[in-house]
């Protein structure tokens, strides 16, 4: 049983399997039912590696579609785009995945343009959340998540082995949470964002999906050209804290269980784990009450775009970005300043801690049904709809935003058990605590896991 990319390339360098093998068989998965929609973009023909020296030989990759490669059009999920011509170069962290040896297998459905946590899109059909993790039947349909939709579907379908996306206020820990993944959002000045159509200049992070943390560890170092510093502090050597403001409100009962379970099970472990308070994350509405860094330099970059072809954009994504344009630089500019002050508040907080701990998302993946784009066939319906999905929304990206605003970096876990629906458990700090966050990330992984394999739970069982 093949759980991850690591033990592929274990499995590749001893001869147990071959590239060949392994890229058919991802090829093999994005036609399968669990990877539907997953993708808007197939590569038909993929190069066999002809020397499996480098970290990511044999290992199919999908590629979110606002990171340009060459070859194809960059059309970011929307209608606006598609005509455009394509790219003429990959961008900077695609040609990082391919000079380590990936295959890009395809271009992956995204929320259009990136602004949402829910992971719908009128103009693609909507892939399905997976159960991910444990291959439980689950019987419904659930949203994936976003703005990486696709990149998660992928992973957790097995055609994917990294999911490359990118994360504005959670869209990539979001729809890993939901389908059972690892998301992890590193600093954001850590990874270029060359080639890559931005939602947020100042909010913006290119990061990855993976089925593990260390598979995450490598993604992190391929993307960032750098290397990430290891520990073999036991997890009793690290200082943990529980953040009772904000993040904590208004959870999901089954949410509310599966956290609380997990911290035992750190504590368990040996984790020394400290509740403390951070009002400052109260603060956060009202930082962003005369508008927010995304609408912002999203109307910036849409303005003119917008002006001409208002009627092809997604209705819940324009009225966003229009909100941008009813700012006025003084709104921005208090933002910003604000913004600087909160992160030196909060900073010193929790300077004297490893991680925080939350739950990734305070709600399991909503219905599909229950917040799918308007139809224009039911207005009441559409109504209901409409308001179903601002709720889900801005529940979905609350927790995982904390960090974006921080400047910092965090790590989604797959926390649930069989039969429950996929949750993560984030690990969250400051800037340029990457592999702090990493190595807590492979302990508590363990411990985790430890767990819900003694429970009963297979861990990858579609993909093997």
């Amino acid at each position: 049983m093949i759980s991850d990319f690591t033990a592929l390339r274990s499995a590749l360098l001893q001869g147990r399997t071959t590239a060949a093998a392994t890229l058919a068989a991802s090829q093999e998965h994005t036609r399968s039912r669990a990877c539907q929609h997953a993708y808007t973009h197939l590569e038909e023909s993929l190069p066999t590696p002809l020397a499996l020296q480098r970290p990511l030989s044999g290992v199919a990759v999908s590629v979110k579609a606002l990171f340009d490669v060459q070859g194809w059009v960059t059309h970011a999920g929307s209608k606006v785009l598609q005509g455009q011509a394509p790219a003429t170069r990959d961008a900077l962290a695609v040609a990082r995945l391919r000079s380590a040896g990936a295959t890009i297998l395809g271009q992956t459905h995204m929320v259009e343009f990136a602004f949402s946590g829910v992971g719908t899109n009128p103009h693609y059909a909507t892939p399905a959340a997976l159960d991910g993790l444990w291959g439980q039947a689950l019987g419904d349909v659930y949203v994936p998540g976003g703005s990486s939709s696709g990149a998660a579907v992928s992973v957790a379908s097995g055609s994917a082995w990294v999911g490359l996306g990118s994360d504005t206020g959670g869209s990539i820990r979001i729809p890993a949470a939901l389908n059972g993944l690892v998301g992890f959002k590193s600093t954001a000045s850590r990874v270029p964002l060359q080639g890559t159509l931005p939602l947020s200049s100042t909010l913006d992070t290119a990061c990855a999906i993976t089925r593990s943390v260390r598979d995450a560890v490598t993604a992190h170092e391929i993307l960032a050209a750098r290397r990430v510093t290891r520990s073999p502090a036991p997890l009793s050597a690290w200082r943990l804290a529980i953040a009772r403001d904000y993040l904590l409100d208004a959870l999901d009962p089954v949410v509310a269980h599966s956290f609380a379970r997990s911290v035992e099970l750190l504590r368990q472990g040996g984790a020394r784990i400290t509740e403390i308070a951070l009002p400052e994350l109260l603060e956060l509405p009202g930082i962003n009450a005369h508008g927010t860094f995304s609408a912002a330099e999203s109307f910036a970059w849409h303005r003119d775009l917008l002006a001409q072809n208002s009627a092809d954009y997604d209705p819940r994504v324009r009225q966003r970005i229009e909100a941008g344009g009813r700012m006025s630089a003084a709104d921005y500019l208090h933002l910003l300043r604000n913004r600087r002050d909160w992160i030196t508040r909060v900073s010193a907080r929790i300077a004297g801690y490893d991680a925080i701990l939350s739950p990734t998302t305070p709600i399991t993946a909503p219905l599909l049904s229950a917040v799918a784009p308007a139809t224009g066939h039911d207005p009441a319906q559409d109504a209901r709809r409409d308001a179903a999905f601002v709720h889900a929304n801005g529940l979905l990206l609350r927790n995982t935003s904390v960090a974006n605003m921080l400047d910092g970096c965090a790590l989604s876990l797959p926390c649930h058990l069989p039969g429950e629906l996929p949750m993560g458990l984030m690990l969250w700090h400051g800037a340029e605590r990457d592999d702090t966050l990493l190595a807590l990330g492979l302990l508590a992984e363990n411990c985790l896991l430890g767990h819900a394999e003694r429970q009963g739970a297979q861990r990858f069982c579609p993909l093997d």
